[in-house]
Formats: structure tokens, C-alpha cells, sequence
């Protein structure tokens, strides 16, 4: 009990030593862990519900680790990594995680899992999604109707993959009707539940979240496009202190036990895992 001040002062010390490597003002959202190898990851969905506390503490108990986790979508995930602020990151940007191990500031490309994501909005469907032969269709239905949709807008993964549809749908999206919200996931659900509008979500939030939305549905889902990889990658050898232990980290995850681990998470929750895994995933990975 004695022990208790001591310990909250040097969590805290810690949060402050990572947040100044990271960025002037930017702590860690947690840390996972007490033991003496410390390392740091930057990843968005699998820190936000709850898979990478799971991960990183079970890895911690075997390998003596800290973690320490900051919050970000892919795009600042990826620019983290370049910038040498965190030593690994979990991302689902495909294109720019192949460049950025060809660049050579990123390791160990490691596919972990997958999950999907989901068109969801009012259950009246104003722009009839429903009825889409594919998510090119779907984005031209709501351009049409002007039907209000909501984009993160920040460079994460899930809006590179918004992006890459409306580009293949032939659509510049403009207009009072495409809101950009600059936020994470759940908070961007929540605005569209909020103000019945059209949102893609990852199918690991929806199974989290939509208890908690019920203006909006499952509108449209099941186009390849949809699917979403997760990857894990790292800083070359010795670029960065924790990036020995980052490693191991990465191979515990990839490992039976980790993907026992990410299968299996969500289901005793929600009724369903939230994330497939690397064996699943592969059959998509590209």
C-alpha cells in the first residue's frame, strides 16, 4: 500500500518521458505494462477497443515490457514511424506501408488480421445503398441523393480507403452534404447516428458500438473492397531504442497464441470477435 504514491509518480513520469518522444504535449493514451523494456506503438481501432491492452499486457507478463500506446489513425501511424517518435506501429494502409519498407524507414511488414467495413446509415436508406451491385455504386447513390455522409478526413486508413472508392466511383465528393469530421471512429459514428447520415465503419467498431447507435443500420457490406488488413511494422535495427523489443513484440503477436488471442477477442463481450485473423486475412492481403 506504502508502495501506491511511488508508483502512480513514476507512471506518470513515464507517460511524460514518452510524450515528450512523440511530441511536445502528446502523452501516451496508456501504457501497458511495468517492466523494465519499454517500447512504443502507434495504431488507432485495436488500441480504441481494446485488442491491444489484451496483447500488451499478456506480452508484458512473458518479456519484463512496458508499452506505450499513442492513438492514430494509419496516415499519422505511418508518419510517426518516419519521424522515428514511436518504435512500431499496427496500420491498414497497404500501398503506404509497401512504400514505406521500400524506402527503407519501416521493417518486419507483418500481417496480423483483418476486419471489414461496413456502409451504415439511417435504416429509411434515403440514397437506396441497399440495393448497390458494389461500394462504387453505393458512394455514386449518395452523391445523387446529396444524402449527408460522414469522412474522418484525417489520413487514417479507413479514409485512404474512403478515398480510393470514391476515386474509382468517379466522384470528387464537395458539397454541405459530405461532412469531414477530423475525429476517430466512435466518435464519428456517433455523429452520424446523431444526424442520420451515411458513415463506413469498421466491422470491429460496429460490433463494439451499435448498441449504442440505433438511428443507423447495416446498410451495405460484403465487397472485397471492403476488407481491411492490419499490418504490423517496425523500425529498422537499433533506429530506435525500443525497436529490439518492438520486434518481439510483433513475433508474439504473429505467433499461435497471439492470433488465438485477436480471434478470439470480442466474443465473450459482444457475441462475436471483433477482428478475424492472420489466416483469415490472407486471402485479402495484397
Amino acid at each position: 500500500m506504502r508502495n501506491k504514491p511511488l508508483l502512480g509518480v513514476l507512471a506518470m513520469v513515464a507517460c511524460l518521458l514518452w510524450g515528450a518522444a512523440v511530441n511536445a504535449g502528446d502523452k501516451p493514451a496508456a501504457v501497458y505494462g511495468s517492466g523494465a523494456q519499454k517500447f512504443s506503438l502507434a495504431t488507432g481501432s485495436p488500441g480504441e477497443l481494446g485488442l491491444l491492452k489484451v496483447l500488451a499486457e499478456t506480452f508484458a507478463k512473458a518479456n519484463n515490457t512496458q508499452m506505450a500506446w499513442y492513438k492514430a489513425g494509419s496516415g499519422k501511424s505511418l508518419k510517426l514511424l518516419k519521424d522515428k517518435k514511436v518504435d512500431m506501429i499496427m496500420v491498414h494502409a497497404p500501398a503506404a506501408e509497401k512504400q514505406a519498407v521500400q524506402d527503407g524507414w519501416a521493417t518486419k511488414r507483418t500481417l496480423l488480421g483483418s476486419n471489414e467495413f461496413f456502409l451504415v446509415g439511417p435504416a429509411n436508406d434515403p440514397a437506396k445503398i441497399a440495393a448497390a451491385k458494389d461500394v462504387p455504386e453505393a458512394f455514386r447513390r449518395i452523391a445523387k441523393a446529396k444524402a449527408k455522409f460522414f469522412s474522418r478526413g484525417d489520413n487514417s486508413g479507413t479514409h485512404k480507403k474512403e478515398l480510393s472508392i470514391w476515386k474509382k466511383a468517379g466522384i470528387q465528393p464537395q458539397g454541405p452534404w459530405y461532412v469531414v469530421t477530423k475525429d476517430f471512429m466512435t466518435a464519428t459514428l456517433k455523429r452520424a447516428d446523431k444526424e442520420k447520415g451515411y458513415f463506413m465503419v469498421d466491422s470491429s467498431t460496429w460490433v463494439a458500438e451499435k448498441k449504442k447507435v440505433p438511428n443507423l443500420k447495416i446498410l451495405f457490406k460484403g465487397d472485397k473492397m471492403l476488407v481491411n488488413t492490419y499490418h504490423a511494422l517496425v523500425q529498422p535495427p537499433g533506429a530506435t531504442p525500443g525497436a529490439a523489443t518492438a520486434a518481439k513484440f510483433i513475433d508474439f503477436v504473429a505467433s499461435p497464441q497471439g492470433q488465438k488471442i485477436i480471434k478470439d477477442y470480442g466474443k465473450k463481450r459482444f457475441g462475436a470477435g471483433l477482428y478475424n485473423d492472420a489466416a483469415y486475412a490472407k486471402q485479402y492481403d495484397h
